[in-house]
């Protein structure tokens, strides 16, 4: 069994503590948190033990941590946990500094194969499938990759002011997701933005409605759209255009029945947020995690996967805030 160590009791602490108790070839241990009556609540529902974070890097017995913290904490967790020589799961993004990031890679290179990046929806099985039809050809050469990504409401603005923002925080699931199918960094990024859905957003100097255009060496082109508001839920829908054909995943809903009369075709919504929908994603990624340190293989999304998908949502505040196209590299 795989002895983890859990930092973070919050929203997605409590989705990662669930899906570790549910591997069969896990064991979770000690549950941390900043709040020590998060720490505790969480602690408790599993029957484990409420600990501080320097405990679980100084317990020996403790052979992997998942960091679910706060993203300012994630590059020194990242480090002290690698000094322990600890496993690491670590949630998006690596750190809210691009500096902070890389040098966080740098110091890590020696436990670097041990070192996993959360990004869940890499694992999602509809994803899967549409990077698997990709690469087999199955459409030719991709040309146009389209993301819709749209929340079904607004976070709250003390999260907001923390966030990061929302090309580090929303669209860079996003930007990992287009660096996973094409399979390679984008050349460049041109984003408009603004925030037209609630103006405490703007005074915060951030967005809430964004539409990024990311060209590739190539020619082919990506382009994603972010909102924090959907108002009939959680909208996550990928398509990709090719020159033999389309491959497209759509949403899921909450029930698979279409009613059919002569006043109309009605279906239901969208999955109401990413708890609900991305739900087998996390179970993924974990037993994907999990499988790697069993089998050293490397891990199969990387420190520097995380640090380019940062960079990209680097560039792209960049190009909102001056209105024009930046190129990538400037940012690796």
């Amino acid at each position: 069994m795989l002895t983890v160590g859990l930092i973070g009791a919050g929203r997605i602490g409590r989705v990662h503590a669930s899906t570790i108790v549910q591997d069969e070839g896990s064991q979770l241990v000690a549950v941390a948190d900043s709040v020590d009556e998060n720490a505790k609540n969480l602690a408790e529902t599993y029957g484990v033990n409420p600990t501080s974070v320097d405990a679980i890097f100084e317990d020996n017995s403790i052979e992997a941590v998942l960091i679910a913290s706060s993203t300012d904490t994630h590059s020194d967790f990242i480090e002290k946990a690698s000094i322990a020589g600890k496993a690491i799961l670590c949630e998006k993004p690596v750190d809210l500094s691009l500096a902070r990031a890389k040098r966080c890679l740098e110091n890590t290179k020696s436990n670097e194969h041990s070192i996993m990046m959360g990004f869940n929806r890499r694992f999602d099985p509809n994803f899967v499938a549409l990077k698997n039809a990709l690469d087999g050809g199955e459409i030719g050469t991709a040309e146009l990759l389209s993301i819709t990504s749209f929340d079904p409401a607004p976070p709250p603005i003390d999260y907001v002011k923390v966030s990061g923002g929302i090309f580090k925080d929303m669209m860079i699931h996003d930007f990992d997701m287009v660096n996973f199918l094409y399979g390679e960094l984008p050349k460049s990024i041109f984003v408009s933005a603004s925030a037209i859905i609630d103006k405490k957003i703007g005074a915060v100097g951030d967005y809430d409605t964004a539409v990024a255009t990311l060209k590739y060496r190539d020619g082919r082109l990506a382009v994603i759209k972010n909102s924090r508001r959907a108002t009939y839920g959680y909208d996550q829908r990928t398509e990709i255009l090719g020159s033999k054909g389309l491959l497209q995943v759509q949403n899921m809903v909450e029930n698979c029945m279409v009613k059919s009369t002569e006043m109309g075709v009605e279906s239901s919504k969208p999955e109401y947020f990413f708890l609900e929908r991305y739900k087998s994603a996390y179970q993924n990624e974990w037993a994907a995690f999990v499988t790697a340190l069993k089998t050293k293989t490397p891990m199969p999304v990387s420190l520097s996967d995380g640090i380019a998908a940062l960079a990209i949502a680097e560039a792209a505040a960049a190009s909102a805030e001056k209105g024009s196209e930046v190129e990538i590299a400037n940012f690796l």
